[in-house]
């Protein structure tokens, strides 16, 4: 539980120090408007402390459990709060290398519990959370990509068209699926019965997100999409959890 309040309080931090960072955009978008500091709840300045110290707990935490974790840690913070928030104003791509830092946090407990950072079973593990990353944002532009355009923010709506992006967020998806499927065989889940749901899951995500193919879709199936594969996630983590139990 302990590495999980640190990397807890490191997202909310994180997560604090963008919308401090990205207030001005955020007013200007529907999806964003009500938060915080746009509606004038909180100024910037107690949103600014709140979000150090909630880092600095983090950071202390993790501090704690080893230098890998918290070198893990401060350098998901660089790569979130520096790099990818800088990339999301300058490429409609940031997503790609900003999808890097879902895998932090596996790589934080991996490591914690005593396991090689360049363990082949983190890699594989890592890979799914990345390959996620990416569906997980791009579909939220699918809903939402006109208003990122007003924002004045690049958008891949610009880019592709709407059954453009579909596809291509549906191909992330599947290679999340895919990739899930082969964790067996790097050692990640040992146990049958876990990969007797692993399995199942997989073929769910893949075969429900086809509607994506769909011609003329609302922007409530797209909203629907992004819950399926969060909750897919979930499931799987779950699994994997449990593998110790089963195996």
């Amino acid at each position: 539980m302990v590495p999980a309040a640190g990397v807890f309080l490191l997202a909310c931090g994180s997560s604090a120090l963008n919308q401090v960072q990205e207030r001005r955009t955020d007013a200007l978008m529907k999806r964003t408007r009500q938060r915080p500091l746009p509606t004038g709840v909180l100024s910037p300045l107690h949103a600014l402390t709140a979000s150090l110290i909630l880092m600095a707990a983090g950071l202390y935490i993790l501090s704690m459990l080893g230098s890998v974790s918290f070198s893990l840690g401060l350098s998901a913070i660089l790569w979130y709060n520096g790099l990818y928030t800088w990339l999301k104003k300058k490429t409609a791509f940031a997503a790609v290398p900003g999808a890097v830092i879902g895998a932090v946090p596996p790589a934080i407990g991996w490591t914690t519990a005593g396991g090689a950072i360049l363990d082949a079973r983190l890699l594989a593990l890592c890979a799914v959370f990345f390959l996620w990353q990416v569906p997980h944002f791009w579909l939220l532009v699918l809903r939402h990509g006109d208003e990122y355009e007003q924002a004045g923010l690049p958008s891949l709506s610009r880019v592709f068209s709407q059954e453009q992006l579909a596809r291509l967020a549906f191909t992330w998806i599947a290679a999340t699926a895919a990739a899930t499927l082969v964790l067996p065989l790097y050692g990640v889940a040992q146990s049958p019965a876990v990969y007797l749901l692993i399995v199942p899951a997989s073929l769910w995500l893949a075969g429900i997100s086809t509607s994506l193919f769909r011609r003329g879709m609302l922007p409530g199936a797209y909203l629907a999409a992004f819950r399926r594969i969060n909750i897919y996630l979930l499931l799987i983590m779950a699994a994997l959890a449990l593998d110790s139990l089963f195996a």
